[in-house]
């Protein structure tokens, strides 16, 4: 089972990638751990893509693909994988199908956990971050017990610069710009599962199931 992970910051496709992963016994794969993983060992490719990051540069997508796919490679990704934050863009897309074509393999689904923009907004200006022992809550999900102060610690609560509704405005505006044609790459392939991401957690998880089959 291959699968594909799509949906807007905040719309909780990271916490429904690893939940699936464990369901099938398959890794969870983001491309910000096949960074990490390659750097920390000393990868030829770790060590290109260590020099444009040092440079403050974008890692290519040729580079970000070879990375990948080097990781989907390896034995315990053999039965499938969710992949999580790859591909970003079309020409991603297109690397992967191709290298994955040439192995005589392709992608299973795409799975979209849908959210409209401004349940995204008050979802994400509703989280605060102790500056003490960095616990977070959520003002609605998860409110502190005493408003703006930590259960844990007793320091003072804040909001994120990311969490901002002007900062996740334009992070939407970014994802929607690079990620709509992506959606529409893959529905062409009729490989789009659209999830209704509104719902709690559980009840999503369980949409997916129910799309993608146990």
């Amino acid at each position: 089972m291959k699968v594909i992970m799509l949906g807007a910051p905040g719309a909780g496709k990271g916490t429904q990638a690893k939940r699936l992963a464990a369901e099938y016994n398959i890794p969870h794969i983001s491309t910000g751990d096949i960074f990490r993983a390659n750097i920390k060992g000393g990868t030829e490719l770790g060590k290109k893509a260590k020099g444009y990051m040092d440079a403050g540069q974008l890692v290519p997508d040729e580079l970000v693909c070879d990375l990948v796919v080097d990781r989907i490679s390896q034995d315990d990704a053999k039965n499938g994988y969710v992949l999580d934050g790859f591909p970003r863009t079309i020409p991603q897309a297109e690397a992967l199908d191709a290298a994955l074509a040439a192995k005589g393999e392709n992608v299973d689904y795409a799975v979209n956990i849908d959210v409209p923009d401004e349940a995204i907004i008050s979802r994400m200006s509703g989280r605060r971050a102790c500056v003490g022992c960095g616990a977070t809550y959520h003002i609605i999900f998860n409110a502190p017990k005493v408003a703006d102060v930590c259960d844990v610690c007793g320091s003072k609560l804040i909001i994120r610069d990311d969490d901002k509704p002007e900062t996740v405005r334009n992070r939407l505006s970014v994802y929607h710009a690079q990620t709509q044609p992506l959606i529409d790459y893959y529905d062409a392939k009729g490989l789009v599962v659209n999830i209704d991401g509104t719902k709690d957690m559980d009840a999503v998880f369980a949409e997916i199931l129910e799309k993608i089959g146990k």
